[in-house]
């Protein structure tokens, strides 16, 4: 049975500094307590098969992968761009405070200055989600960030709203779907936000 263990990244410097960063060329790296999750979160998937472990193209996200996998699951890394955090332009670098305030003053479909809607990641999570289940190995560790953990969850809970119930997700910890939960979550996302705007 297909199973995907889906993780937020370990604690990063920016949950620190309470910054965002949605360029991955922007290097950022973990804090000494996510180094230390990361290699928790090897350790609780060590008597699971993983064959694969994906992260997306993220420092943060890279970073926790190696360490988990030095930890206890010798196996494979690849690289999954369509699971990238939100592309915030020029918000880059500005406090979640700022952040918060732009986003109560715009809807899900208002992209970023510079950058993406809402809504354009979470099509972009969907395909994601998609081309995972489609993949030969059964079993994948998803080292990405806290918002396609957070749809996944809620979308695949039948939710009406993406944020919700599930809102805050914690660093390095497993979230498990079947194949059939990680496809629906794909096609409940895609229902709530609709085809791309012509």
């Amino acid at each position: 049975m297909p199973l995907y263990v889906l993780a937020r990244h370990a604690h990063s410097e920016l949950n620190l500094a309470r910054r965002i960063n949605g360029d991955p060329s922007v290097p950022v790296g973990l804090t000494e307590q996510g180094r230390e999750e990361a290699e928790r979160l090897g350790r609780q998937l060590a008597n699971v098969p993983i064959e694969l472990i994906v992260h997306t193209r993220f420092a943060r996200t890279r970073e926790t992968a190696r360490i988990a996998r030095d930890a206890c699951l010798p196996v494979p890394t690849e690289e999954e761009p369509l699971l990238d955090d939100v592309d915030v332009g020029d918000l880059e670098g500005q406090t979640i405070d700022e952040y918060r305030a732009w986003k109560a003053e715009h809807t899900r479909a208002d992209p970023f200055p510079g950058g993406e809607s809402l809504d354009d990641t979470a099509r972009r999570y969907a395909r994601a989600f998609r081309k995972l289940a489609e993949r030969e190995e059964a079993h994948i560790l998803v080292v990405c960030h806290e918002i396609p953990v957070r749809y996944a969850l809620n979308a695949a809970g039948g939710s009406d709203d993406l944020d919700g119930p599930a809102h805050s997700i914690a660093n390095a910890t497993p979230y498990l779907f079947e194949e059939d939960a990680l496809v629906r979550a794909a096609a409940r996302i895609e229902e709530l936000v609709g085809p791309a705007p012509a």
